[in-house]
């Protein structure tokens, strides 16, 4: 089976920030510890997940669907570091020098690009092509499929690498894939500043969904649930729906994957060497993966 690696961009680039010292600068002074560690995460993918395709997402610094339809909406999270946006350009640099695309829609986030792409992949290539997911954000959990969309998290200090099927989700969440979104409905998700339904934490939404299965079938059967959660529900339950709608991942997204332009080794070389060398990036030149320019063929779907 073949593959084709989705990378969340501003995932791997914040957290390659924060990994690495600000100390690391090209010969020339300019901070590049953000794309440093993001290009070595992506050799680092190269090399361990072995896929023949290759794609990169962004976000945009506009506002998407979900600031517009809550205002509240990551509301919580503290400006960008400028030293991290600064970098971005670079880092778009780099992914053009390999010859792999960039994927950004105004309006939409990074994982509703991915999710998007990933329906696009398997829907072209039933059986035939894995997609594997590299991100930081739990919430690509939902989109994992067995034998068709798996979601990879980058090794993190001493943290090893992890790779989610169904099985590592549900463990891991007490759901499964497919009832994510109805477990962040309920317990909602801080980091996005997403409530939920008040008073109700992760194990109590587990156990209900894992019950009932989803949200709305929750809602249905209040009277087997204790009084006080059931008051909690019943008093929740806009909040609960609004949530669910914002957790959900976008998966229409006007885009096409064109799977020929996201071949891993289709790439000139000696380009990407000279933007390596020029950002003093020695160490990872010897990492960059075979060129190999094969005939064109129609990939786009």
């Amino acid at each position: 089976m073949q593959r084709l690696v989705l990378i969340d961009g501003h995932a791997m680039v914040f957290r390659a920030f924060y990994a690495f010292p600000t100390s690391l600068t090209t010969p020339k002074g300019e901070l590049i510890n953000a794309v440093y560690g993001f290009t070595s995460i992506l050799l680092t993918i190269i090399k361990e997940l072995h896929p023949e395709y290759l794609a990169v997402t962004f976000d945009l610094d506009k506002p998407t669907f979900r600031h517009q339809e809550f205002v509240g909406y990551k509301a919580q999270r503290p400006e960008v570091d400028v030293q991290l946006t600064d970098q971005l350009g670079r880092v778009r640099e780099v992914v053009r020098s390999m010859n792999l695309p960039i994927f950004e829609v105004e309006g939409f986030e990074a994982d509703d690009v991915i999710g998007t792409l990933a329906v696009q992949a398997t829907r072209h290539s039933p059986g035939k092509l894995e997609t594997v997911i590299v991100t930081g954000d739990k919430d690509a959990l939902q989109l994992v499929n067995d034998g068709k969309v798996l979601v990879y998290v980058p090794a993190r200090g001493k943290i090893p690498a992890k790779i989610y099927d169904e099985a590592v989700v549900e463990e891991r969440l007490g759901v499964k894939p497919n009832q994510v979104t109805d477990l962040k409905a309920l317990m909602g998700d801080s980091s996005d500043n997403i409530k939920g339904v008040a008073g109700i934490g992760p194990k109590t939404a587990a156990e209900m969904i894992k019950k009932f299965g989803r949200v709305e079938e929750v809602y249905k059967h209040l009277d087997q649930l204790s009084p006080a959660i059931a008051k909690k529900m019943t008093d929740g339950y806009e909040e609960a729906v609004r949530s669910k709608h914002l957790v959900t991942i976008v998966t229409d997204v006007p885009i096409t994957l064109d799977l020929d332009a996201c071949k891993v080794s289709d790439y000139d070389q000696k380009g990407a060497m000279k933007l390596f060398e020029e950002l003093g990036f020695k160490s990872l030149i010897k990492k960059l993966p075979k060129e190999v320019r094969p005939n064109p063929q129609i990939g786009l779907f």
